[in-house]
Parts: C-alpha cells; structure tokens; sequence
C-alpha cells in the first residue's frame, strides 16, 4: 500500500469529517478511503481517528499528523509538478469556486483565457453564491466578493468593486430620480439578498456616510437578477458595476445618484491556510491578478 495515498485519505478524511466526503473528495470509494486510513494507523502502531456513527474526530496522534501533513503532501506534489510540468507545463485539475453572477460574467472568461495557455490543465469551476467550504469540498481556490472572516483561510486582494444605482428609463420617467439617498425611501428598489445586509444600502461623498434602509417588491439573490428587474422598469436597483456590463452604454439603464459613492469591497482569491500553494494554483492566482487590471472588469 502507497504511504502517499493513505496520507492523502487520512487529510481527506480529519479535514472533511467523514470518510464519505473525503472518498468524494479524492474521487475513490468510501471503502478504499476507510482501509487506506486503516493501514497508515497499522503502519504508525497508533490509531489516528475515533470513529462515532455520525462523524470521526482526531485522536492526539491525528492531531499530531493533521498538523504537518497537509504541507507535506502539498510539498511533494510541488515537487512532482515542478518536474512533469518543466517539459510538459501546468498539468493535473484545478477545483475553482466563484459567486453565480462574477463567475458568468468574469471567471468564467478569464479561465478560458488562462486555460488556453495552459492545454494540459482541467479546470473544475462550481458556482454558486453560498461560501464553498474549501476543505469538505475539495476546492483548490475560491475567488470572493466582499470581506471573508474565516481565519482559516488564506486571502489574497486582487481588486476592489464598487456598486452603482441605476434604473430604466421608463422607471425614471414614471417615478422620477431621486436627489438624495433620502429619496428611496419613496422609491421603488430592487433588494439583492446576496449582499450582508439587504435591506441596508451606503452611501458615501466627501467623506460622509450616508446609511438608507430601503424596501422593495422584488428580493432576488442574484445582481443579475436585479439588474434585469432594473432594466424591466421594476424597481431602482445597487449593482456592482462589473454587473452592468453594457447596460449604461446601450441606455437600458441610467447611473442615479453618481456623485454619492457606492458600497465598495474586496474582490480576492482564497484557499486553505497552512498549505503550500502548488505551481499551478499560483500561476492562476498571478494570471487572475494581471487580467483583472487589463481587462477593468472592476
């Protein structure tokens, strides 16, 4: 039996919980995980794992082992990429998760872009708007709008988006605009459930704040659900701006209240703290960085 592969099963498995997630993770059955985990205990003379019907929990010897082999592993298949890759490039599969909305209109283009220079890499892209947990998941690199407060993992800004006000103009023309973020209050608004607080927008000019609580037909958890609502004559919607696309160009949607600065964040690549960032993860993270500033998608 391969050491490697039962390593791999054992960080699968303390990482994740549970030898089911991890046989998914590593893509083999929940039998094979289970005895390669049994084996690296028999090779040790230690038992690594307590296992309980619901879930199984590290032993101090597994926390011992959980404490340096993530590195490890990482360190090795550096290595073995480094090797391959020096005649071959960036090879192997790269896990990718992304909000619904950037990743369509971003990551999605900016990976083919990527993966055209790299024909040897298959990239694995999951979107959705709920945070992936990196481990239990198998995600290799995770790119977030807004702050995350997970200490456990590793961020990495590669820019800073910034949200508009904008409405159609039959909304506009049946409703007026408004002066001021006091105004919404008699407005219309389209409310984006993705955000932190949905119902609270900020606004910001010469340094002062403005904060407005805001009410709405529609609730939505998708910007581009919103801005379509915006663009039907729904409602006044807050979109961030790589959102919009060409809507304020073509005239389906008009800015509001542009002298105010809108709600603003990070826009940044994560991935599990305490591991060694393999090549081709690294090379991703430096070519996401370079084709956000090229393309000003932000």
């Amino acid at each position: 039996m391969d050491i490697v592969d039962e390593l791999r099963a054992f960080v699968a498995t303390a990482q994740t919980g549970s030898f089911t997630a991890a046989a998914r993770q590593l893509g083999v059955s929940n039998r094979l995980t289970s005895k390669y985990v049994a084996e690296l205990e028999h090779r040790l003379g230690v038992r690594l794992l307590q296992r309980t019907t619901r879930k199984v929990g590290l032993t101090p010897a597994g926390e011992e082992l959980i404490a340096r082999a993530p590195a490890l592993l990482d360190d090795l298949d550096d290595l073995l990429g480094s090797v391959a890759e020096g005649s071959r490039g960036l090879t192997g599969v790269i896990r990718i998760s992304a909000p619904v909305t950037f990743g369509e209109v971003y990551v999605t283009g900016m990976l083919a872009r990527f993966a055209r220079q790299n024909p040897a890499l298959t990239l694995d892209l999951r979107l959705d708007d709920r945070y992936a947990d990196l481990a239990s998941d198998g995600i290799d690199l995770a790119f977030r709008i807004g702050r995350s407060e997970m200490l456990s993992l590793k961020t990495l800004r590669l820019g800073t988006f910034s949200s508009l006000l904008v409405a159609s103009p039959d909304y506009i023309r049946a409703h007026g605009k408004p002066g001021s973020p006091e105004d919404l209050a008699n407005h219309t608004c389209v409310v984006d459930t993705n955000r932190r607080v949905p119902h609270r927008w900020v606004f910001e000019r010469n340094g002062t704040e403005t904060v407005v609580q805001i009410q709405g037909r529609f609730q939505v958890n998708s910007a581009r659900a919103a801005m379509d609502l915006a663009v039907g004559g729904l409602g006044i919607a807050n979109i961030p701006r790589f959102a919009l696309r060409d809507t304020i160009e073509t005239g389906a949607l008009v800015p509001l209240l542009e002298e105010f600065g809108g709600d603003s964040g990070p826009v940044s690549a994560v991935y599990l703290e305490g591991r060694t960032l393999p090549r081709k993860i690294r090379a991703l993270i430096d070519f996401a960085a370079e084709d956000i500033r090229s393309t000003a998608i932000l």
